[in-house]
């Protein structure tokens, strides 16, 4: 007598197709008795009938598995996949029992990457934090304590102690202007920025009061701006994301020998703006450019500090950028400079204030 045919291909297998989360059936050896497209999708190699085992590398889970096929109550179970990228899942695995046949399980995984990835720049976050406050905090109490003791009465040494000092201070309060910042535009990203803005004049006064520091570093601006280019966004915020930008060109972008100049472009492309600084500076590895807008990520962290550099600046542009619907493209190489391209959707018409 032929053996009656497993519900789960009529009865469960419409119902696991329609979960977005990947979903196995397994009969009592762990066969593979139905999966949806999820699991198909993590799971390329997995055909209906072969064990578990040959596509999943998860020996917790599939021993899970097993008790709960044996008889035993539902399970949860960790899933660490390390390759081609880690991912993290917690798997459900409970009994199905249909009368007449054989206890069968059902695995459902759901995705715990993003919550993962978010912790870890939690706790990355603060760990960086503390540690950018803390080395200017112990040289002020350092510096605190030798002007309460062996320099009390050294007036040379106060001096130069107190000029430190306020270095370091200032230098906490970059960081805390620049996580307020920070904290403030993560606030608002879900709002979109709508009053008109002259981009053009708006880079044009940044790069006026940028001069200065141009030529106190030796490095020439060549500027080529489009007239009347207008955005929808935050005049300050987008005077931020200009000022970062070619800051930062002036103070790591300057060239060996002959100083040539950081190009500054804005000019309408279609609908959008486009607004771009070019350095022709010692360039940035390819290792370092997906990470350059991370939270406290430098390439060279004591050149950074050297010149003031919170860790942060970067991360304020990629917020800015994103809470403006635009995009932020960085392309560098070593020994050949790198160039910044922010761009945002363009409007028609003049601001109603655009100085």
């Amino acid at each position: 007598m032929p053996q009656p045919k497993w519900p789960a291909e009529d009865m469960l297998g419409p119902v696991i197709e329609a979960l977005p989360e990947p979903v196995f059936v397994i009969d009592a050896e762990t066969h593979a008795l139905a999966f949806n497209a999820a699991a198909q999708a993590l799971a390329p190699a997995l055909r209906v009938g072969e064990p578990l085992s040959r596509s999943l590398r998860s020996p917790d889970m599939l021993d899970a598995a097993m008790r709960v096929v044996a008889g035993g109550e539902a399970e949860k179970a960790a899933w660490t996949e390390r390759l081609p990228v880690e991912r993290w899942f917690e798997a459900h695995i409970a009994p199905v029992r249909f009368e007449g046949f054989r206890t069968a399980a059902m695995i459902s995984l759901r995705d715990l990457t993003e919550a993962h990835r978010i912790e870890r720049m939690r706790v990355d976050f603060v760990a960086n934090a503390s540690h950018e406050l803390r080395t200017p905090l112990s040289s002020l109490l350092g510096f605190v304590e030798t002007l309460q003791g062996p320099a009390k009465n050294d007036p040379t040494a106060r001096e130069r102690f107190l000029g430190i000092m306020r270095e370091q201070a200032q230098r906490m309060a970059r960081l805390i202007d620049d996580l307020l910042s920070l904290s403030r535009i993560e606030q608002h990203m879900h709002v979109r920025p709508v009053e008109a803005v002259d981009f053009t004049v708006l880079v044009a006064h940044i790069v006026d009061t940028l001069t200065p520091m141009a030529e106190e570093n030796g490095v020439p601006i060549a500027l080529e701006l489009e007239p009347n280019v207008i955005v929808p966004g935050d005049r300050d915020e987008l005077a931020r994301v200009v000022e970062n930008l070619i800051e930062n060109a002036l103070k790591y972008g300057r060239s060996e020998g002959e100083a040539r100049p950081i190009e500054i472009t804005l000019a309408r492309r279609g609908v959008s703006a486009v607004f771009s600084v070019r350095d022709h500076g010692p360039g940035i590895s390819p290792e370092h450019l997906p990470r350059l807008t991370e939270r406290f990520y430098r390439v060279d962290a004591g050149k950074s500090r050297a010149k003031g550099g919170t860790g942060l600046g970067l991360a304020i542009v990629k917020h800015i950028v994103l809470r403006h619907r635009g995009r932020l493209g960085i392309d560098s190489a070593p020994e050949a400079g790198a160039l910044f391209r922010v761009t945002l959707p363009a409007i028609e018409g003049t601001p109603a204030n655009s100085t």
